[in-house]
């Protein structure tokens, strides 16, 4: 993955950037929730998982004002067939319903469905703990660990109990 290249930004690899779903319940976290994925070596389940939210407009106005390259992509950025775009006015390329759907595989579900669910939106290098708005967690357990380890941090985003976002 880390030589994947992104067509928006010739130089840069998939594997260079901090990547982000644009939904809770991702095709990775069932992945995890499953722990039996043969190439996955973590089979720890999806209870100590925190979801990261940051606005998209924040993170792209951060991203041009310190020169990081960004882009969003239309599909898993660890396919070799991925595509990639730069420019928010291609927002409505990404397919919103797949990335919402709660169903994305099984019988009678169009595969485009799984394909659209995985897009990503990528920031080069290194992502700021300052956007960070919210942490979503599974359970109360997890929601007293997160804020044990916020309360030494400068920023400290909102904690939610977020069941709903987990499988």
């Amino acid at each position: 993955m880390t030589r994947l290249t992104l067509a928006s930004h010739p130089g840069l690899h998939v594997g260079d950037c901090v990547p982000f779903y644009f939904c809770p319940r991702s095709v990775m976290l069932y992945l995890l929730h499953q722990a039996n994925h043969p190439e996955l070596e973590y089979r720890g389940g999806q209870e100590p998982v925190v979801h990261l939210e940051a606005d998209l407009m924040a993170a792209v106005g951060w991203a041009n004002a310190s020169q990081r390259r960004w882009a969003f992509t239309l599909s898993n950025a660890g396919a070799f067939y991925f595509e990639d775009r730069a420019d928010l006015a291609q927002l409505h390329e990404l397919d919103w319903d797949a990335i919402m759907a709660k169903q994305w595989s099984g019988i009678g579900i169009d595969a485009r469905i799984k394909e659209g669910k995985q897009a990503e939106f990528l920031v080069e290098n290194s992502f700021p703990w300052k956007l960070i708005e919210r942490i979503g967690v599974r359970s109360q357990a997890m929601y007293r660990q997160v804020g044990a380890v916020l309360a030494a941090s400068g920023h400290q985003p909102r904690v939610s109990i977020e069941a709903s976002w987990y499988y």
